[in-house]
């Protein structure tokens, strides 16, 4: 059987070689590519990002890939994006500033609560492993990336400062309590689908999720 055809963006804000190892460890042939024709053509796209909301939407229009991303997107064909990769599918950031994204999903990019519910200090960037829960409007993995983790209480790994919040409940996936605060943790919407959470640096629970999308 021939090995999964990825494409992996590399716009400079990117975690490339570990996100790369994982997709290879589960069996895809991975290309890094800033090439926005070789995006279009790929057979599954995986959008990686680490760093600032604002800085990563500037590499990515300025490589021509924003409008690669956006006409993916409509094919129908698997796209994952992952950290700073999940937020700039939404529609704006907040942080420093106002700052437009692709639009692929209506909602903001928002701070992190620096307070809990109860008004106590806590740490942002929140980093390190958090579980996964269903949606305050619940929604059933099965059918989507999360599959594998149905029936089970997955832990997996965060560092960020920002996350999106949705505007529709029907593109959250998943969040996780930071705080007594939901955290959109995960979305999909059709062949759109992307995690806050890094699955390249979650172990076999991350794992079991890229051979998801590999399936897919």
């Amino acid at each position: 059987m021939a090995k999964p055809k990825i494409a992996l963006l590399d716009y400079s804000m990117c975690n490339l070689l570990n996100v790369a190892r994982a997709f290879e460890h589960c069996g895809a042939d991975v290309t890094v590519t800033e090439d926005p024709d070789v995006a279009r053509q790929a057979d599954r796209l995986v959008v990686p990002g680490v760093g600032a909301f604002s800085d990563s939407m500037r590499e990515v229009q300025s490589r021509g890939l924003a409008d690669a991303i956006r006409e993916f997107s409509h094919t129908g064909r698997p796209m994952f994006g992952i950290c700073v990769g999940m937020q700039i599918l939404f529609d704006a950031s907040e942080e420093f500033g106002e700052h437009e994204g692709l639009g692929l999903l209506p909602g903001r990019v928002r701070a992190v609560p620096a307070l809990t519910q109860t008004g106590d200090p806590q740490r942002v960037p929140h980093i390190g492993w958090n579980h996964l829960v269903e949606p305050a409007g619940g929604r059933d993995w099965m059918g989507t990336l999360l599959e594998p983790l149905s029936g089970a209480d997955p832990a997996v790994y965060f560092v960020h400062s920002f996350a999106a919040d949705p505007a529709l409940d029907s593109d959250r996936l998943a969040d996780t309590l930071y705080g007594g605060h939901r955290i959109c943790a995960a979305v999909q919407r059709d062949n759109l689908m992307a995690t806050q959470f890094h699955p390249e640096r979650s172990g076999e629970i991350g794992l079991s999720l890229v051979r998801r999308f590999l399936d897919l």
